[in-house]
């Protein structure tokens, strides 16, 4: 679907010139959500945790854990199974939410 696409960047001096998009979806297509959500799903059945603890909400993850060493384990757990089916996990995006003592 996504073979020879090219895009541009808009800016407020006019757009670049078209460049070839190799990974990724397409933001703003209306097919992309759906594509990420059946890849996810594909990708992360085989060792994912269920309900509550992972929350998967098209290419966005939230990981529930009672311990911060429980939460660290279970972040590298799906980094490194995601990164063994090629797809990479932005560390650099995650953040930590501590509720309760």
């Amino acid at each position: 679907m996504y073979h020879g696409a090219k895009t541009v960047v808009r800016t407020v001096y006019g757009n670049s010139n078209g460049f070839e998009v190799k990974v990724g979806t397409h933001e703003g297509s209306a097919l992309s959500p759906l594509l990420i959500v059946i890849v996810m799903e594909a990708l992360s059945r085989k060792f994912r945790v269920t309900l509550p603890w992972e929350l998967l909400y098209v290419n966005d993850l939230v990981v529930i854990a009672e311990t911060e060493d429980d939460l660290i384990k279970r972040l590298n757990e799906w980094k490194d199974n995601m990164d063994n089916r090629g797809m990479r996990v932005n560390m650099n995006k995650t953040k930590v939410m501590i509720s309760g003592k």
